[in-house]
């Protein structure tokens, strides 16, 4: 009797949880809320927010430098968004496989990743920034 009074108590309780890891609030949380400067920027599920404010997939370029500047131009409308960073470029596609011989071509990286969106994707869109900074 008491073991199904504490079930049916745990029913409907909310469990908050505040983390800056966003793999961690991905796999851990039904929904969320990104907050940003002590606001709420967006809030929904993790893959409602993928899907909504990221592409399928991001092609992660990294060069032997610093990385060229980059116009998503370039990349005849396969390409959503671009992200440029201190030691990668970030192409925001639906396609990410279709894109990699392109962006070879077209950018010569040292080397290339294929990946999913994840919530670090959309906490950069947010923010325009990473945790780093």
């Amino acid at each position: 009797m008491w073991a199904q009074l504490f079930r049916l108590k745990l029913q409907g309780v909310t469990l908050v949880l505040t983390t800056h890891y966003m793999d961690e609030a991905e796999q851990l949380c039904d929904r969320l809320v990104v907050m940003d400067r002590g606001g709420i920027a967006e809030e929904g599920s993790p893959l409602e927010l993928i899907q909504r404010l990221s592409s399928r997939d991001v092609v992660e370029l990294r060069f032997a430098h610093d990385p060229p500047p980059v116009d998503e131009q370039v990349f005849d409308g396969r390409v959503s968004r671009v992200e440029v960073l201190p030691d990668r470029v970030l192409l925001y596609t639906d396609d990410g496989d279709a894109l990699v011989p392109v962006a070879h071509e077209r950018l010569h990286p040292q080397s290339v990743l294929v990946r999913r969106s994840t919530l670090e994707d959309v906490f950069l869109r947010l923010t325009g920034r990473t945790l780093v900074d």
